[in-house]
């Protein structure tokens, strides 16, 4: 039948050429985007695969980075440890020298005074040596507030003239342990270091620093006190402020939960009986006679043994850590490997199809313009 109403060829014709116009719009954009599968209708199952892959394979390249700061955390208390080593070799020599009995009294006090000089040496390195803020050799990372000590901060401390308040507490320097705190009129005292209280205005604060604890203290107030009036009693914290903490850090060294390694760094202060357990030593006694001498270096070797042993833990972690770094970069290879064969575009096999859909759209637009002449006939029969 001869129509001009219908051209059904026409109409085929075109259905032809839309669905090949869709398929070259998908190769192109395919071969713009370098991936295989750009929407979920691309490849639901390729889409939901490696969406897991590239969440493991974020998750182990942080996770080598993880690792690798925490080779650094461990070198800087290792290189600490490494001075402390050489102040003990120092003291054991200065021991030695005054076990000679060629000394005498005035020259075994100057071998004495250095000796007290290179203890506080340790004591201070152990103190200052830090990693972004975190304690490395003073047997705790971080303090936090435990027991009764966390309820308090907030609440007041009674006085003539009205409570100044306890705003905040931060331990997170200090050593795990309970600190003794006492007050008179005008003074604050923890674990025996004494801070002068100041006038304070009203709405004003005051911050309370005692360093050799690492204890911090911010006072605030909403009506005038004098220094007289802030702390007459004190009885919030007459039991002393507890910390807790530990000395071990846990690294995230994978990509899943459970993915952790532990790393103790534990305490190397002198005089602690957790960390090198030295007596203190008095210039004018530390080596004042033979025995003293002797002593001295006993000590210092058991010391000595105890560094080793520590150093040794952590060179122990650090090749760990190393070892880790070494898997987890082969992990990252494979994965990236095995999620870009899913989701990456085979770019061969896309230019052949393009070629394919473009000879299909050339081709479809030839037959196309044939069907639409083809109506053209019928105008013979009207002549």
């Amino acid at each position: 039948m001869s129509s001009i109403v219908t051209n059904v060829g026409a109409i085929n014709a075109q259905r032809n050429l839309s669905m090949s116009g869709v398929k070259m719009g998908k190769v192109l954009e395919k071969l713009s985007s370098g991936y295989r599968i750009n929407r979920a209708s691309d490849d639901a199952a390729g889409l939901g695969i490696s969406e897991k892959m590239r969440a493991q394979i974020r998750g182990n390249t942080q996770a080598l980075r993880n690792a690798q700061d925490g080779i650094s955390m461990i070198q800087t208390a290792e290189g600490a440890m490494d001075e402390i080593h050489s102040i003990l070799q120092r003291a054991r020599e200065l021991s030695v020298q005054a076990a000679n009995g060629s000394m005498d009294s005035a020259a075994r006090t100057s071998i004495g005074t250095e000796m007290v000089a290179l203890q506080s040496e340790i004591n201070r390195i152990a103190g200052a040596t830090q990693f972004n803020g975190q304690q490395l050799l003073n047997g705790t990372l971080v303090g936090s507030l435990t027991g009764g000590s966390a309820t308090k901060v907030g609440t007041s401390i009674a006085g003539a003239g009205g409570a100044a308040t306890v705003a905040a507490l931060d331990v997170s320097k200090a050593q795990a342990g309970t600190y003794a705190i006492t007050s008179t009129a005008t003074t604050i005292t923890l674990n025996g270091e004494t801070i002068a209280l100041n006038d304070m205005a009203a709405n004003s604060s005051q911050v309370l620093n005692w360093a050799s604890t690492g204890i911090t203290m911010t006072l605030v107030t909403d009506t005038a006190k004098t220094a007289a009036n802030i702390n007459t009693d004190i009885g919030d914290f007459g039991a002393g402020i507890t910390v807790g903490g530990t000395g071990s850090a846990v690294f995230q060294v994978g990509a899943n939960v459970g993915n952790t390694m532990n790393v103790a760094f534990s305490d190397v202060r002198a005089n602690q009986a957790t960390g090198l357990n030295l007596s203190t030593w008095v210039a004018g006694t530390a080596v004042q006679d033979l025995a003293s001498a002797n002593s001295r270096i006993t000590e210092i070797d058991a010391a000595i043994t105890t560094l080793n042993t520590r150093r040794s833990d952590l060179g122990a972690a650090q090749n760990r850590l190393e070892h880790t770094i070494a898997s987890l970069g082969v992990s990252v290879e494979n994965l990236t490997a095995a999620e870009s064969r899913i989701r990456d575009a085979d770019v061969a096999e896309l230019s052949s199809q393009m070629v394919s859909n473009q000879i299909l759209q050339q081709a479809g637009t030839a037959v196309l313009a044939q069907a639409n002449q083809s109506s053209q006939s019928v105008l013979s029969l009207l002549r």
